[in-house]
């Protein structure tokens, strides 16, 4: 997204430990999804004119909260407990600068999964089989993840797992890209 946006960037991993967070934590979905943005721009040392942007995304179904699946029988199971109920996606992102965050957006969509077969389960991960394994809610909308949902409210880039709109607006604000 940062990319197709003309931001220019460096990948560098945060040095915080979001399960550790996660276990420690029974926040909302948004709540959650801001405190590990936050822990993971705070965490990578930069030069003291750089930001680092952190973001993360939180899944909710009926009131249990879901993480990237560990294999391929955990994402089919993930997505047998979506089966025709509604998705809350929580996507939160972060900057920071100097080790400190400086500003924080997170916003929740709300998408409805369909009823969806074993059969099509299966179909399906034998499609996206292993690239939605590393997204929680085992879907890629700018994939085939776009035919679990009957409909979706929110951010599309949300959606993808950053508010990128409100970090655009935050970047030009502090001068990084042009107003």
């Amino acid at each position: 997204m940062l990319e197709q946006a003309g931001v220019e960037f460096a990948v560098r991993a945060p040095d915080f430990d979001e399960n550790q967070a996660k276990q420690a934590h029974s926040l909302d979905g948004e709540k959650l999804a801001r405190l590990l943005a936050e822990g993971k721009a705070a965490s990578v040392t930069v030069g003291p004119n750089d930001w680092v942007i952190g973001s993360d995304s939180i899944v909710i179904v009926d009131g249990v909260r879901y993480s990237k699946p560990r294999d391929r029988d955990e994402a089919a199971a993930h997505l047998r407990a979506f089966s025709s109920r509604t998705m809350l996606l929580s996507s939160a992102v972060a900057l920071a600068g100097g080790g400190h965050v400086d500003w924080t957006h997170a916003e929740t969509a709300r998408l409805e999964v369909r009823p969806m077969s074993e059969n099509f389960i299966q179909a399906y991960l034998d499609a996206e089989w292993p690239a939605v394994g590393l997204c929680v809610g085992v879907f890629r909308m700018e994939g085939r993840g776009v035919t679990l949902f009957e409909s979706v409210e929110g951010s599309h880039f949300t959606i993808l797992g950053m508010p990128l709109l409100p970090l655009l607006g935050a970047l030009r604000a502090r001068g990084v890209l042009q107003s």
